[in-house]
């Protein structure tokens, strides 16, 4: 008989109605058995009594619905971002306060990528006021290699002259909304978009192990993971070619591997049609620790990135709209073709004319496909308002929220994009709960540091980097943020029947907490330590 593993806590928090708390769990081949107490599991034999977490606190393994293994291989490069972060060995990285500061660490560190060019990443110029980057900037770094930065919110590139040239771009003539030009007819160096980016980072260095992760970011990602308490996370923008593939099935499944992954194949280079015979044919490559045959739709771009749609009356401070990143024709079909084959699928919307649009082409698809419990899920979703929650509700979707902006760009937001009172709504975790929309909140790591229980605070407190409430009435309580980080984000994934809570049936995935989350106060739950995790019934010390 395979051998049966009895876990002892200080506390366990299940978020199973049922059985809210216990001091034990009983696990076996790497599945929930049971929570209870150690009398009541006994019940199930012959067991081994763990208590290596007698003084600590159990609970559901964290799901990080919204991430990109490329939080993993950008370790290979410079950091370039404000805010100092933690890498995945635990070292604390210090920002750069000013363009001066990014282009000496660029020039300080060693080329790198497959291009032997300068690349670094998490940079945003919106901290500088209204100082954007120049190509000029960049070629201080190098007028002889390329040099690309890429923007925290993974939507805009700089790059410097060289790799203009390399592109066949540095001329004048240029006519295209991503590529902004100078004053002597030039591009500036600046690429927003896709479209505009494409083309260039095969230049710079970033080639398609830059999105889906090699196997030194996957194994990177899975550090960043356990630190974080994930034994869940998605990968929403895969190119899921068959070489990623079988990269991704070794790495998961090694003993050694602390994650499960679930990547979500991005519609970009493909039809409608396509892209969901794509991931009906991966689906059955699915294993364990590697979950297939999900598509991510992105409607537009990014809002402190000035590429996001946004209904009237605008960027607060006059801004041109932003871009649109797939048609509304395209969104209705790939959801409609979707429908008919069972392809659960993820849509990024940033701005509520994109957020609008996407609730347009569901209420059409739905029409031609009636589909119960499609769980489609709108990522971001950052300034929807009580009617788009109505309708989200109506049409049976889900929303996935990005609390985090509050702290890392809610001042930028307030003063420079979208005003004061808007501001004061996004990631409206309230409205949603209070609207009885299905929701989590998320990282989108690398574009905010993985860390699920800050994003939980950032839910519960909405606080700015510098101490400011912003829209206190969306504040939501403490169980309800750690909700959306398991169950929450586990039913936006469909996997809500496997992972989310502690109870008899599930996977044995937990998160090791030093203190109780649910006794501290409000406003430090971001600082409650992760110990590690157990994924599978496997012990991952951080």
């Amino acid at each position: 008989m395979t051998s049966i593993t009895i876990f002892r806590a200080r506390r366990i928090i299940t978020m199973n109605p049922s059985r809210p708390q216990a001091t034990h769990v009983a696990v076996r081949d790497g599945r929930i058995l049971g929570a209870g107490s150690l009398d009541e599991l006994s019940g199930w034999g012959p067991h081994v009594l763990d208590e290596r977490f007698a003084d600590l606190v159990l609970m559901p393994g964290f799901v990080e619905g919204h991430s990109h293994l490329m939080a993993g291989s950008l370790w290979r490069h410079v950091y370039c971002g404000w805010f100092d972060v933690g890498d995945p060995d635990g070292m604390q990285v210090a920002g750069s306060k000013s363009l001066d500061a990014v282009v000496a660490a660029l020039a300080a560190a060693a080329p790198s990528g497959s291009g032997g060019g300068y690349i670094g990443w998490g940079f945003d110029p919106i901290y500088f006021g209204n100082r954007r980057c120049h190509r000029k900037d960049l070629d201080r770094v190098s007028t002889s290699v390329t040099v690309g930065v890429l923007h925290a919110s993974g939507h805009i590139l700089n790059v410097n002259s060289e790799a203009l040239r390399r592109a066949g771009l540095l001329r004048p003539g240029v006519d295209h909304p991503g590529i902004p030009l100078g004053e002597d007819g030039l591009p500036t160096g600046e690429l927003k978009g896709p479209e505009a980016m494409m083309p260039l980072m095969p230049h710079v260095g970033l080639d398609r192990s830059f999105l889906s992760g090699d196997e030194f970011g996957i194994r990177a990602f899975g550090k960043l993971a356990v630190r974080a308490g994930v034994t869940t996370a998605t990968d929403l923008a895969a190119t899921a070619q068959d070489p990623e593939i079988d990269t991704w099935l070794r790495v998961t499944g090694a003993d050694d591997h602390p994650v499960r992954l679930v990547p979500f194949l991005r519609l970009i280079g493909l039809s409608p049609a396509d892209a969901v015979a794509r991931a009906v044919q991966i689906r059955a490559r699915s294993s364990e620790q590697l979950r297939l045959g999900r598509i991510k739709v992105v409607a537009d771009g990014s809002i402190q990135g000035f590429s996001a749609r946004l209904r009237w009356p605008g960027y607060y401070n006059g801004a041109p709209n932003g871009l649109w990143y797939t048609a509304p024709q395209t969104v209705r079909e790939v959801y409609t073709h979707g429908l008919k084959h069972g392809v659960l699928m993820h849509t990024h919307t940033n701005g509520d004319e994109a957020t609008e649009m996407a609730l347009d082409c569901m209420e059409d698809a739905l029409r031609a496909q009636p589909t119960p419990d499609h769980r489609y899920t709108l990522q971001h979703c950052q300034l929807a308002d009580e009617a788009q929650f109505r309708r989200m509700k109506a049409l049976g979707m889900g929303v996935n929220l990005f609390a985090n902006h509050h702290y890392y760009w809610g001042e930028q937001h307030r003063a420079i994009t979208v005003g004061p009172e808007r501001a004061e709504r996004m990631n409206a975790c309230r409205s949603a709960l209070d609207a009885g929309v299905p929701f989590a909140v998320h990282s989108d790591a690398p574009i905010t540091p993985l860390a699920p229980l800050f994003t939980a605070w950032c839910a519960v407190n909405r606080l700015s980097a510098s101490g400011r409430v912003l829209g206190e009435h969306q504040r939501i309580g403490v169980m309800e943020a750690l909700r959306a980080i398991t169950l929450g984000a586990a039913w936006t994934l469909k996997l809500d029947g496997e992972i989310g809570s502690i109870e008899c049936g599930k996977r044995a995935d937990f998160a090791v907490l030093g203190e109780d989350p649910t006794a501290v106060a409000p406003e430090a739950l971001k600082d409650v330590p992760v110990w590690g995790t157990v994924q599978g019934g496997r012990v991952f010390p951080a």
